[in-house]
């Protein structure tokens, strides 16, 4: 049982990198192999490996790392020569909560400040390393936009309903405000509504749908879930917003009210639009296997309108899902809505920098131009905080989007106590449907230290304590 235990124990790039593999299409022949492996444990696996880069001709005949072994022989870990280059120095970007960012995310950051197309960058307090771009990356290029620089989930975003509700109506209303999130949200990957419960709303008649047949065949799905939730960290939460001062442009007196607060996107919707242009990207952008996810699609030619005009509707999408969501619970709750929030991230917007027209990229970013409002969640127990951008040039005019991971799933799955998670959310007195140890509060950044790394980024207008929080609880992936 031990051995069986010690095999399942998962090997990535960077267990290979540190051998001294190449970061290029070497390490994509030799994770393949790792896939193949039955009966190795992780150390007899990094064993081989380590054998098979100091002597590849040893293995030029064996059963699983003869590949690799070829690989290695026949140069395969040489550029190609219509491989586009990428820029000898990285430019230099602006970097908001050193010590809280991995080096996994600068690394790839630094590629990020290496692509040709590359204008200027910043790197956000929560961020740590997803696919391409980092989760809290900041890209502006030029006349090009990155499919995985948005991210699989397009217009991931914010929504903040504000009721004309005091606080106490959270605590004298308890079991009535569970039934009422348990009644109008659906969450999990592939989950959605049909017949009678699909729900309407006027981004189903946008005309971007009959973009292309691609994007046409996805309406359905689209329609399907329509109003319903991603899995991952996205979540539907009361909880009581705080305003110390009067806010004079929300019209909002100082005090405590009742609120609601979603994170989700494009569902399905988005992540089929977001794979279909990616590989696109990648066929007609051949880059180095070290910034291979970084493909780009030129805005003067067709496929890049085409992605530009699907993101677009995807982004739309999004926020209909969220005003489905907020509209159906404000209807069971039979109350006012004093002030409504929005922004979004995993996109990329025309924007001036320095004079000139750039593509923005904020995957998992939160816009921050001067006046702007967000809303930068912290856990499901840490305080999130609406905010007003101050329109930080040297942050391309973004600020976080949350209190970023500092475990990743696995990690949080594999040594987390599921009892203890449970009695810390009773001591602070939180009531959770759904989420798995993946979205233990322990497994995120502090937000405090988050929000102390970017006082130049945003100013503070109100806080957000949860109290009732659903997420999936199929253990889905989708953010």
């Amino acid at each position: 049982m031990k051995a069986i235990t010690q095999h399942k124990q998962p090997l990535n790039g960077n267990d290979l990198i540190a051998l001294g593999y190449p970061e290029n299409e070497i390490l994509g022949v030799a994770l393949k192999i790792n896939r193949k492996r039955t009966g190795l444990t992780k150390a007899e696996m990094l064993a081989h490996y380590a054998a098979v880069f100091a002597h590849p001709e040893n293995f030029i005949t064996h059963p699983l790392f003869k590949s690799l072994a070829k690989g290695f022989i026949d140069g395969i870990h040489l550029p190609k020569e219509n491989t586009i280059p990428l820029r000898e120095e990285v430019i230099p970007y602006a970097l908001y909560g050193e010590k809280q960012i991995e080096d996994g995310a600068r690394k790839q950051m630094n590629i990020a400040m290496q692509l040709p197309i590359t204008v200027a960058g910043a790197l956000m307090p929560d961020a740590h390393q997803g696919y391409g771009l980092p989760i809290g990356g900041v890209l502006a290029t030029k006349n090009a936009v990155i499919p995985y620089g948005v991210g699989v989930d397009i217009g991931c975003r914010m929504a903040m309903s504000i009721f004309d509700l005091p606080a106490s109506h959270y605590f004298s209303h308890h079991d009535q405000l569970k039934e009422i999130i348990l009644g109008n949200t659906k969450f999990g990957a592939g989950h959605g509504f049909h017949g009678k419960y699909k729900a309407e709303h006027a981004v189903l008649d946008d005309a971007k749908f009959e973009t292309n047949p691609f994007i046409a065949n996805l309406k359905d799905k689209a329609w399907s879930q329509l109003g319903s939730s991603g899995g991952g960290n996205h979540f539907v939460e009361f909880g009581i917003l705080d305003f110390k001062e009067t806010d004079a442009e929300l019209n909002i007196e100082k005090g405590q009210y009742l609120a609601l607060l979603t994170h989700s996107g494009s569902r399905g919707f988005g992540a089929t639009i977001a794979g279909h242009y990616t590989h696109l990207a990648k066929s007609m952008c051949p880059l180095p296997y070290q910034a291979k996810n970084l493909a780009y699609l030129d805005l003067d030619t067709q496929e890049g309108q085409d992605y530009w005009l699907a993101m677009t509707l995807a982004g739309d999408y999004a926020s209909a899902c969220h005003a489905v969501i907020h509209q159906k619970i404000t209807t069971a709750l039979g109350a006012e809505v004093m002030a409504t929030i929005e922004n979004h991230h995993n996109f990329a917007w025309k924007e001036m920098l320095n004079g000139e027209e750039v593509i923005v990229h904020r995957k998992g970013a939160t816009p921050a131009a001067k006046g702007v409002m967000g809303i930068i969640p912290g856990s499901m127990t840490a305080p999130g905080f609406l905010v007003r951008g101050k329109g930080e040039a040297n942050a391309i005019n973004s600020a976080s989007h949350g209190a970023g991971r500092q475990m990743s799933r696995t990690q949080a799955i594999k040594s987390l106590d599921q009892k203890a998670i449970t009695n810390y959310l009773n001591d602070v007195g939180i009531t959770l449907m759904g989420a798995g140890k993946d979205e233990a509060p322990m497994a995120y950044k502090d937000i405090h230290e988050v929000m102390a790394a970017q006082t130049d980024l945003v100013n503070v207008v109100a806080t957000f304590t949860p109290k009732m929080v659903r997420m999936a609880d199929d253990g889905s992936k989708e953010d």
